[in-house]
């Protein structure tokens, strides 16, 4: 799959961490019906692999699934064994190489520009500034793109429905929500409520005029 093309076109990444199993399936199966296409599974979550891949038989071979927290090469092969996409890493990690020798396309988990150098010499496709919050906010990320103007940057951490609307305006490529979005529903939470959270960020992600 071309990531980028589909962080482009979509500019919303849903993180699901999951303490339930089927839970966070039901999470990933709602996002898609409403209309989230990028979905990552965090291995963090509970029988991760497995809920990838049930999400997969569920949603077809097209379906932009990905996954993420990849610490390793290991990871990354059980990923792909496991029918992920894509890849997700929080940091410059041995995931990024592996994963592209299995020819899967990996959104690279950054900080400093030291960081970014490094990603980009391992074939990062994207690159996901962790944790945005934490780091500067908007302000972090248009700090960035001075030096960094045309690389595509996915800010993730404490991105809420505002901070998102910020964060597309400073040059933001697209950005990943996990809890802000999903809140309980991956633990067995209510799915209502999640399809409501869903409407509204995709809202403000189809609003925001395009860099």
């Amino acid at each position: 799959m071309n990531l980028l093309a589909a962080l482009r076109a979509h500019r919303l990444l849903a993180i699901v961490r999951g303490s339930d199993p089927d839970a966070a399936l039901n999470t990933v199966l709602t996002l898609a019906e409403e209309g989230v296409t990028l979905v990552e599974v965090s291995l963090s979550g509970r029988d991760a692999l497995d809920v990838i891949a049930r999400a997969r038989a569920a949603l077809g071979p097209d379906a932009t699934l990905g996954a993420g927290t990849v610490l390793s090469s290991d990871d990354a092969r059980a990923a792909h064994k496991a029918g992920a996409a894509f890849l997700v890493t929080p940091a410059v990690s041995d995931g990024i190489a592996t994963g592209r020798e299995l020819g899967l396309p990996v959104l690279a988990g950054v900080m400093t520009p030291t960081d970014i150098l490094q990603a980009q010499r391992l074939g990062a496709d994207a690159f996901k500034l962790f944790p945005a919050g934490s780091a500067g906010g908007p302000g972090y990320l248009k700090d960035l793109r001075g030096p960094f103007p045309d690389l595509p940057f996915v800010p993730v951490g404490g991105v809420d429905a505002i901070a998102a609307a910020d964060y597309l305006r400073e040059g933001a490529t697209a950005v990943g929500v996990g809890s802000p979005l999903v809140g309980d529903a991956a633990a067995g939470g209510d799915l209502t409520a999640l399809r409501e959270r869903a409407r509204a960020f995709l809202d403000v992600v189809r609003s925001e005029v395009r860099p």
